[in-house]
């Protein structure tokens, strides 16, 4: 019931006032059965976006910091994305990975849509990064197609740091449906695994038109902030 409330009448009409989205190949997204659309990721905005144009409810997988915060302003916030669809998922961890799997077959199980970033963060730099298996993994085990989807603009609407979006007009474009039923009973081989992620990425690509880098974005992001740091060391040995 909120979950409608938030997408027609609170939060919906505001972000299409301020975003005035562009939608392209919205026929691709099934009005009824199991898919799991997967896209990229570049700002906070995105998950309350794509919930907001489409025609049928989108479950995210979120991370759960989201929904452990102090106080009453964490648990509103807990119950802000909760309502808005958002499943919380530890990714800390050597579980992390199977725990995010199982909560999305759970919501695949119900014939529901199951949106995924499967550069498994935001991008920090507005570039597309290698995506990790779950994906695929997901795809696999409920024999499910998905939907590559792109989000062109909303890193310009709000850049890391930023805490409220800039009013701009973004696209959101869905391309055709991928078919993986080729590898049906092959969801446990990681070559396989890799080789659907990895198209799933390609037909993001094509979408959304950014720069491919072919490594994790957790870890050039944290090799980038190793290196302020060091530097900043740097600077503060030359100033005695």
């Amino acid at each position: 019931m909120f979950y409608q409330l938030l997408k027609y009448v609170l939060l919906g009409p505001l972000l299409r006032l301020m975003f005035r989205p562009r939608v392209e190949g919205l026929e691709h997204v099934p009005e009824e059965g199991a898919a799991i659309v997967a896209g990229n990721h570049l700002s906070f905005a995105d998950h309350f976006l794509m919930p907001a144009i489409l025609r049928r409810r989108i479950t995210f997988l979120a991370k759960a910091e989201y929904f452990t915060g102090p106080g009453l302003r964490g648990r509103l916030t807990a119950a802000f994305f909760r309502s808005a669809g958002q499943i919380p998922v530890d990714r800390s961890g050597r579980e992390a990975g199977q725990a995010a799997i199982r909560e999305g077959l759970g919501v695949l199980g119900k014939g529901e849509l199951l949106g995924i970033y499967p550069e498994g963060t935001r991008s920090h730099d507005g570039r597309l990064y290698k995506g990790k298996v779950g994906v695929a993994a997901m795809a696999l085990k409920a024999g499910v197609p998905v939907i590559p989807g792109a989000m062109i603009g909303t890193f310009e609407a709000q850049p890391p740091g930023q805490k409220f979006p800039s009013p701009r007009r973004i696209r959101i474009r869905f391309g055709e449906p991928l078919d993986f039923s080729r590898h049906a009973g092959l969801a446990d081989e990681k070559a396989v695994l890799r080789a659907v992620t990895d198209e799933i990425m390609t037909a993001v690509l094509a979408l959304s038109g950014q720069e491919y880098v072919d490594r994790y974005a957790a870890e050039v992001k944290a090799e980038e902030d190793q290196r302020r740091k060091e530097s900043r060391r740097a600077g503060g040995r030359r100033g005695n």
